[in-house]
C-alpha cells in the first residue's frame, strides 16, 4: 500500500479558458475542452483508505469524481486551505446543502482563513449548517493525518486580502514534498528556497507566469516568481535537485500549458518538471 500526493489541478484561479479570453491562447481550450483544471492536490493513504484534498477550488467537484475514479476511495477526509483567493477556497460552496449535502466536513484553515470564513457569507453559512468544521492550522505546526502521513503548514508572503498565505509539507517516515502554489516571489521568503529543496524529495511550486510579457495589466500588481527567473534562480542545482522541482498554478497565458511550445521543451531540457493532472508523487 503506498501513501502519494496526486496533482488535481494546475491552472492559476481563473481557469482554463479564462473569461472573455479569445486570444490564442485559449482558442482551442474552447473548440476543444482538455482537462485541465484550477490547481489543488490530493493526499492519499491507500494503508487506511483515506484521502484529503489541499485547496477547494471552484473546479472540485470534477476533480473530486476524477480523484475518487482513481483510487476507489469514496469519502474525502477534510479539506486544507491555503489561502484566500478564488481558485483555493471558494469550491467549498459544493459542500452545501444545495449540492453534496456534507456533514461535518473538516476544513483546515489558518487564523485569519478561519476567521474569514466565520464571519463571511455565505462560509459561515456552511458552518451555520454544519456542512463544514473548521479545524485551526498554526505555522510550522505538524499534524499527524494518519498513521503514515504528517501535513505541516508554513507561512509564505503572498497578497493577504483576507488571509495569510501558507504551502504545505507532507511527508512520510520517507520522504516529502513540499507545496507552494502562490508566492510573491522567492527572495522576500525567510527561507531559502534552493536550500530546502536539498532537503526534500519534490517541491511542486509556483508556476504561474513564465514571464511578464503574457499580460496586458500591470504584472506586479499580481506578483509571482516568474518560471524564467526560476530557471535561473535553480540552475546551479545538481541535476537530482532540479529534477525535485515541479512547476504548477499556470496561468491561462502560460505557454506551459502546451506541450508543444518552446518554453516547455525549455524547462524539461534544463531537467526540472510541468506537472499535470492525474501526476502521482510517492512518498
Amino acid at each position: 500500500m503506498r501513501n502519494y500526493v496526486k496533482v488535481l489541478g494546475t491552472i492559476q484561479d481563473g481557469g482554463f479558458p479564462q473569461i472573455d479570453c479569445n486570444k490564442a491562447c485559449c482558442q482551442n481550450q474552447w473548440l476543444n475542452p482538455k482537462k485541465k483544471f484550477v490547481s489543488s492536490i490530493a493526499v492519499v493513504d491507500e494503508s487506511e483508505k483515506k484521502q484529503w484534498i489541499i485547496d477547494a477550488s471552484p473546479e472540485i467537484k470534477f476533480q473530486t469524481k476524477f480523484l475518487k475514479e482513481k483510487t476507489n476511495i469514496k469519502d474525502i477526509e477534510g479539506v486544507f486551505l491555503t489561502h484566500a483567493h478564488i481558485g483555493h477556497y471558494t469550491g467549498l460552496m459544493y459542500y452545501g446543502n444545495e449540492a453534496a449535502g456534507s456533514r461535518d466536513l473538516k476544513v483546515y484553515a489558518m487564523p485569519k482563513m478561519k476567521k474569514f470564513l466565520e464571519n463571511n457569507g455565505p462560509w459561515n453559512h456552511l458552518l451555520k449548517q454544519r456542512n463544514i468544521k473548521l479545524i485551526k492550522l498554526s505555522k510550522n505546526n505538524t499534524i499527524n493525518i494518519s498513521a503514515n502521513l504528517k501535513i505541516k503548514p508554513f507561512l509564505v508572503p503572498h497578497r493577504e486580502d483576507y488571509s495569510e498565505t501558507v504551502g504545505f509539507k507532507i511527508a512520510t517516515s520517507k520522504k516529502e514534498l513540499i507545496y507552494i502554489p502562490d508566492i510573491d516571489n522567492w527572495e522576500k521568503w525567510d527561507i531559502s528556497i534552493t536550500e530546502l529543496i536539498k532537503n526534500i524529495d519534490f517541491a511542486l511550486v509556483d508556476g504561474t507566469f513564465f514571464s511578464e510579457r503574457e499580460i496586458e495589466r500591470d504584472i506586479s500588481l499580481i506578483p509571482h516568481p516568474l518560471v524564467k527567473d526560476s530557471l535561473k534562480l535553480f540552475s546551479n542545482l545538481k541535476a537530482k535537485e532540479r529534477n525535485k522541482i515541479i512547476f504548477t498554478h499556470f496561468n491561462h497565458t502560460n505557454p506551459l500549458i502546451d506541450e508543444s511550445s518552446k518554453e516547455h521543451e525549455e524547462v524539461l531540457s534544463k531537467g526540472f518538471r510541468i506537472a499535470k493532472e492525474g501526476d502521482n508523487f510517492y512518498l
